[in-house]
């Protein structure tokens, strides 16, 4: 996790190295991509974790749907990064200002629906929003939503049998982030 901090700290101070693609590393990778993190985030095209992790080719396995939620896919490609690339460090990233959460806090407040298969990520999101109060402001309640939701997804890893499983042996570690759109800097949940 202190790679991924470091990246950050580089990509919010504009000292970014954004890899140059060098003929030799992209070779190298050719026998086979060995990540140090997966990353579930969310698709907003405005948190690519390469760049806000200042992360090179091959050093990050990236999983993006919208709103960070968990599916079967999902949850394949997340068992894929744990089986096969053996990666020690999971992340669950969301953001401020994400979209499908505040899909989900209309459809909770105001039974707002959406169409057809983007309520079913609506539908994904809510059951982690179901301890929040609907008091505060709506700004409040969406950095609220949006915390909710990174830790939803996480719990949703963790009750998988391959959670467990990595989690007694010690191999894994989970870790929910936030990004804020509005700087690039990421807050680690703990």
């Amino acid at each position: 996790m202190l790679r991924l901090k470091a990246g950050n700290e580089r990509f919010v101070a504009g000292t970014a190295r954004f890899a140059t693609v060098q003929k030799e590393i992209l070779a190298d990778l050719l026998k086979g991509q060995h990540p140090y993190a997966t990353i579930l985030c969310c698709s907003d095209s405005r948190v690519p974790p390469e760049l806000i992790f200042d992360a090179g080719f091959g050093e990050l396995f990236i999983v993006r749907v919208a709103g960070n939620v968990i599916s079967p896919e999902v949850a394949g490609s997340l068992q894929y990064a744990g089986r096969h690339l053996q990666t020690p460090l999971f992340i669950v990233l969301g953001h401020t200002n994400c979209g499908a959460v505040a899909a989900a806090v209309d459809a909770r407040v105001h039974g707002t629906r959406q169409h057809s298969r983007i309520q079913l990520l609506v539908d994904s999101i809510l059951p982690g929003l179901s301890d929040l109060d609907s008091q505060p402001t709506r700004e409040t309640l969406l950095e609220q939503a949006v915390e909710a939701n990174v830790r939803w997804s996480m719990r949703q890893i963790l009750e998988t049998p391959e959670g467990r499983e990595r989690q007694s042996e010690g191999v894994m570690k989970l870790v929910g982030a936030i990004c804020e759109i509005d700087t690039g800097l990421v807050r680690f949940l703990e």
